[in-house]
C-alpha cells in the first residue's frame, strides 16, 4: 500500500503522515531523507527526531531507499524533495540522470512485499515561480517524480491549510 501526502510547505503533511503512520502501527518507521548541510539544518533534523517518541523506528537515508527493508512494516519516506535535492546536486543536475536513479529507487521499495509506506513530497511548482533556470529545472523533476509516484500510489492526499483532501483512492 502507498500513500502520497502532498501539498505545500507547512500545509500538514508530516503531521497527518505520522499520525497516518501511528493509527496503522504500535511502531511505525521514519525514513528522513534530508541531508545534513549545516548547522542550522542539523538543528532542525534534531528538534524533528525530538518530536518522534520511542514508538518510531528512526532511519537516516539521503537517496538509496532500496537499501531498507520494508517488507511488513509501515514507513513515513519525509521527504522527496529533499531526496531529490541529494540525486540534482550529486548528478550536477542532470534532471534526465537524476529522474531514472530516483524512479528506479522508487520502483525497489513500491515492489516490497506487504509494506504500507507513506511519502510526503511538495508542491512546488503551485508556488512562486522559480528566479533562475537550476530552481525551473528542480521545479519540473519535482513535478514529474510527484506525477510518477502518485501514479502508482494506491492513495494520494493533498494538504490545504492543515486539512487533508483525498484525491484517488483504489477501492
Amino acid at each position: 500500500m502507498i500513500y502520497l501526502i502532498t501539498g505545500g510547505e507547512r500545509s500538514g503533511k508530516s503531521s497527518y503522515a505520522e499520525n497516518l503512520a501511528k493509527g496503522l502501527s504500535d511502531k511505525p518507521m521514519y525514513v528522513a531523507t534530508a541531508r545534513k548541510w549545516d548547522d542550522d539544518f542539523q538543528k532542525r533534523i534534531d528538534r524533528h527526531q525530538k518530536d518522534r517518541d520511542e514508538r518510531w523506528i528512526n532511519i537516516e537515508k539521503e537517496k538509496h531507499l532500496s537499501e531498507i527493508d520494508f517488507s511488513g512494516k509501515v514507513a513515513i519516506v519525509d521527504c522527496v524533495t529533499l531526496w531529490l535535492t541529494n540525486f540534482f546536486i550529486d548528478t550536477k543536475n542532470d534532471v534526465s540522470l537524476c529522474l531514472e536513479q530516483a524512479k528506479a529507487e522508487f520502483d525497489a521499495i513500491a515492489n516490497q512485499e506487504n509494506a504500507t509506506i507513506i511519502i510526503v513530497t511538495n508542491e512546488i511548482g503551485m508556488g512562486v515561480h522559480a528566479e533562475t533556470h537550476i530552481g525551473r529545472k528542480f521545479t519540473e523533476l519535482q513535478g514529474w517524480m510527484n506525477q510518477y509516484i502518485a501514479a502508482t500510489a494506491d492513495t494520494v492526499v493533498f494538504m490545504v491549510s492543515g486539512i487533508p483532501v483525498t484525491i484517488k483512492e483504489k477501492k
